[in-house]
């Protein structure tokens, strides 16, 4: 015999069970606060302890002991954590009262044109860098162009750019890029653009390198 229907706990039942009393909070409060203490770093180890070691060196299995079992050990904790979060949305309070409309609509061009231009168009902002350093002038491809394979244009040298993931896929599907010089790059976290390598790919493209070479 097989029990097949799904059963699910919810968090305030959870809580229940273990006799940990429901808080209630405004609303937007619990995001807010989330915010401020990834910028407060309120919760870190080094002010609240290690938990998922904490949690395995307590003798008790109960809440109610576990409770007293961490406050024994970290009395000024949840104080220190609390005055950190506190000085942050201090802060917040602060900045939002500086907001008008002209500052949101400002973030959010920047978050609508200008992020996703970068974010999705890598290849005018890498040409710009080095056509400042070659003191060349540079051209995004046109649409034929692009169909053959090529990025644009370093003063007369073909560019192909390819995000550095384009290594497993070229060896998988056999390609080979065109141009005169390949640019390899890669994003980070905060959407940096990193180039991490550049290939010539014809006798042209390795005069372009050497140049590069002097002056990169």
């Amino acid at each position: 015999m097989k029990l097949v229907k799904e059963i699910k706990l919810t968090v305030i039942e959870i809580r229940s069970l273990m006799t940990a009393e429901e808080i209630g909070f405004p609303k937007y409060a619990t995001p807010l606060i989330n915010l401020a203490n990834r910028f407060a770093q309120a919760t870190r180890p080094k002010v609240v302890g290690q938990m998922s070691e904490l949690i395995k060196e307590c003798p008790y299995r109960d809440f109610e002991g576990w409770k007293r079992w961490y406050m024994s050990r970290h009395p000024d904790a949840i104080e220190d954590a609390t005055d950190k979060l506190m000085e942050m949305l201090e802060r917040f309070r602060d900045t939002i009262d500086k907001l008008d409309r002209d500052t949101v609509r400002r973030w959010v061009e920047d978050l609508i044109l200008i992020k996703t231009f970068l974010g999705l168009r890598v290849q005018e902002p890498i040409l710009k860098y080095l056509s400042n350093k070659l003191n060349e002038k540079y051209r995004l491809a046109t649409s034929e162009e692009e169909s053959a394979g090529i990025d644009g244009y370093l003063g007369k040298y073909s560019v192909s750019i390819k995000p550095t993931t384009y290594k497993e896929k070229e060896g998988i599907a056999e390609e080979r890029p065109k141009g005169d010089i390949l640019i390899f790059y890669k994003k980070d976290r905060e959407n940096n653009i990193i180039i991490t390598e550049i290939e010539s790919l014809s006798k042209k493209g390795e005069k372009l390198i050497e140049k590069l070479k002097w002056i990169v």
